[in-house]
């Protein structure tokens, strides 16, 4: 594997130099789902940011990743051994590494992103979209031990769903507002992108009336 960080652009908003995409390795019912990976991946390489993602040509995935090259962005591909020996590599990368596990994947994009936007997608998206939040609850992304944005880019109201579960935790004790709040969830990628930019972390602890925690 080639260690690689992304290259600071003086176009990108100060301190979100790239940003790590999860999404369907799918297309969805609708062409909006399509639409909206385009949109996403053209603002992010209009405004200097890098693409990381999971370095495939499929669903949602491939759109993303070839809508920012065709604007002249740079993206990077985190691909695991299994799906790289499937033939799977998107072969028009900037760059891309290739790793062992899943694991190694998601600590890899997370490692070399600033923040996480969550497309629509699958168990596999939702999955990697709640451990970077959790994370991000922690302070603990990848050792850093500073906390990074998380978003939703809520096409066709996707999001909404995940949305009433987090205020469901609040309401059930187990989670504080702040931290519910956190998530940045937009419907516009550039919206998205400008409260990212502008995003700070809640500074509550996660335990909720247990002294000495």
């Amino acid at each position: 594997m080639t260690e690689t960080s992304p290259v600071a652009n003086p176009a990108a908003p100060v301190g979100l130099r790239a940003i790590a995409v999860f999404c369907g390795s799918n297309f969805g019912v609708s062409p909006e789902y399509a639409e909206a990976a385009r949109a996403f991946g053209d603002a992010l390489a209009r405004r200097g940011i890098t693409l990381v993602y999971g370095g495939t040509t499929k669903g949602l995935m491939g759109i993303v990743a070839d809508a920012a090259l065709a604007a002249g962005g740079e993206v990077v591909g985190i691909i695991n051994e299994r799906l790289f020996g499937r033939g799977h590599l998107h072969a028009g990368l900037s760059r891309h590494e290739v790793v062992p596990h899943m694991r190694e994947r998601k600590a890899r994009m997370a490692a070399l992103a600033d923040a996480f936007v969550a497309l629509p997608g699958g168990l596999g998206t939702l999955e990697e979209w709640f451990e970077a939040a959790t994370l991000t609850q922690l302070n603990d992304h990848a050792g850093e031990r500073r906390a990074k944005a998380c978003g939703a880019l809520n096409v066709r109201g996707f999001y909404d769903p995940m949305r009433a579960l987090l205020a469901h935790a609040v309401q059930e004790g187990f989670m504080r507002v702040e931290h519910a709040q956190m998530a940045v969830i937009e419907s516009d990628p550039e919206v998205l992108i400008d409260r990212l930019a502008a995003w700070q972390p809640p500074v509550v602890d996660k335990w909720i009336g247990q002294p000495g925690s």
